[in-house]
């Protein structure tokens, strides 16, 4: 994905939009999660399950939109002030989310739960939810294409394997061109590298800029 006005620097979202549902002392609790990259589509998206679980005892929500959380909304839903959404919102913040939008779908199973419990429930909900679905960081890369000849591309398709680097495209023509994404600050070494594997036969054609998402396996996502 290329970028977008709302991102311009390495950032922490979830995998994929999806849901997890918890029951709680009879209660269904339904979290819904979704990438959004504006307010309109946060309002869209919570609009859209809202309209899904209309026949459910409340919806709440909360979204952070901007990687320095610019816009950001937490609603209750009818549930007591401050039991449902900020702490769907406050989850969301201490994993180090950005540009997602939760909506906790709640079917009340007849046993109250109280302030605390209420808050445990709508926390839990959403950072369950990220689990079960994933997360990823989107790491801004410089696109990067160069050819070699055939009887080169081993030795170099070994460096760029060893170097972990994401090689986005290969075709196989007259010459092998190559086409990879690499982290802005590691361009000039990179170059610099196959220039001395190529013995300088290479030419270098910058491509635009992408995010590329890569996994994050470890809970501990406010350290990414």
């Amino acid at each position: 994905m290329f970028l977008n006005e709302n991102e311009k620097e390495d950032y922490l979202t979830i995998k994929e939009n999806g849901n997890h549902e918890l029951i709680i002392k009879k209660s269904r609790f339904i979290a819904t999660v979704i990438r959004t990259l504006t307010v309109k589509e946060a309002e869209s998206a919570i609009n859209a399950v809202t309209q899904k679980y209309r026949d459910a005892t409340h919806n709440t929500f909360a979204y952070t939109i901007g990687l320095n959380d610019e816009h950001v909304k937490a609603s209750d839903n009818g549930e007591p002030s401050g039991t449902a959404g900020v702490p769907e919102l406050k989850a969301l913040q201490l994993m180090n989310l950005k540009n997602v939008t939760v909506v906790v779908t709640r079917y009340f199973g007849g046993i109250k739960l109280g302030a605390g419990g209420l808050i445990r429930a709508y926390f839990n909900s959403v950072t369950k939810a990220v689990e079960a679905i994933g997360v990823v960081k989107r790491v801004q890369q410089q696109g990067l294409k160069f050819q070699v000849d055939y009887k080169k591309f081993d030795e170099t398709q070994h460096y760029l394997n060893q170097k972990k680097i994401f090689i986005d495209n290969i075709d196989y023509g007259a010459k092998v061109t190559i086409s990879i994404f690499i982290d802005e600050d590691k361009l000039k070494q990179l170059e610099n590298d196959l220039i001395n594997i190529l013995a300088g036969k290479v030419e270098f054609e910058l491509l635009p800029q992408r995010y590329n998402e890569v996994p994050v396996t470890q809970n501990n996502y406010h350290e990414q």
